[in-house]
């Protein structure tokens, strides 16, 4: 439904059944699906390409030129999946020659005055609680939390259900089904809170706790603990998708908290 108080490009492609709030302004080569809700204020720029049945709150900008030096007008996109919120203030940059695209996946959750900007790929089920700010190049996999006021690094990975706290920074990489808290960024823990929301069984945290334990908590460097591990912990999705992160990772992982003790909650 477009409103008369809303511009339109006539060469964006708007599904037949989206709302369109006044005063919202989008641009050409913009692609709209079905069942998504446009709140008033909103600004869609070129390159955009937004599912089916999500929600973008007023005063939101998507797919603004990315904000690096280095970019030249290339015809570059976001794109955003389907059932995505995005909430009051949101910016999200495209991408550059780089990787051509700033992706969200599906089922994401963008609290107010998140930034996310060029490049960023993010997985499904992600939530960036309030004021979040990701630099440039970051990849987060599904069902990470980034904590409100968080500052992310560029060129981070942040693995999947992991957990960062609220006003974190995180320089180094995150490996997936941790919590990461405290400053600097350090280990905290499993994200067992969130892994059991998820369906985890407890037999299957205590496993992910225990090579934690090992990699943070044992005294050993990283390289030691992956042999320690790969030789000891029989092979499960979860022990190789650990290691496989931290073989993968260009940045280096966070730290172990050298005041830990043997436990996780």
């Amino acid at each position: 439904m477009n409103q008369p108080l809303a511009y339109v490009h006539p060469q964006a492609k708007i599904a037949k059944n989206v709302v369109i709030e006044p005063f919202v302004n989008i641009e050409k080569n913009v692609v709209v699906d079905e069942g998504t809700w446009i709140g008033s204020n909103v600004t869609i720029m070129e390159g955009a390409r937004i599912g089916k049945n999500c929600r973008i709150f007023p005063g939101a900008v998507i797919a603004a030129i990315p904000q690096d030096l280095k970019f030249q007008g290339e015809d570059t996109l976001v794109k955003i999946g389907d059932n995505v919120t995005i909430r009051e203030f949101v910016t999200i940059n495209r991408g550059t020659k780089a990787n051509m695209e700033t992706v969200i996946g599906n089922n994401c959750l963008l609290m107010a005055y998140v930034h996310i900007a060029h490049d960023c790929i993010l997985g499904n089920y992600v939530v960036l609680a309030n004021a979040a700010n990701l630099g440039g190049h970051i990849k987060i996999d599904d069902w990470a939390i980034v904590g409100g006021l968080a500052a992310v690094h560029q060129f981070v990975h942040i693995g999947a259900h992991a957990f960062i706290s609220g006003g974190g920074m995180a320089r180094k990489d995150i490996p997936p089904f941790c919590k990461a808290g405290r400053e600097p960024l350090a280990f905290a823990g499993v994200n067992s809170i969130g892994l059991r929301r998820r369906g985890f069984t407890n037999e299957r945290i205590n496993a992910i706790q225990d090579i934690y334990r090992i990699l943070f908590l044992r005294g050993r460097n990283i390289t030691q603990s992956v042999k320690y591990i790969e030789a000891n912990i029989p092979a499960t999705p979860d022990r190789d998708d650990i290691l496989s992160f931290i073989a993968t990772s260009q940045r280096g992982i966070m730290k172990g908290f050298n005041r830990m003790k043997d436990r996780l909650q």
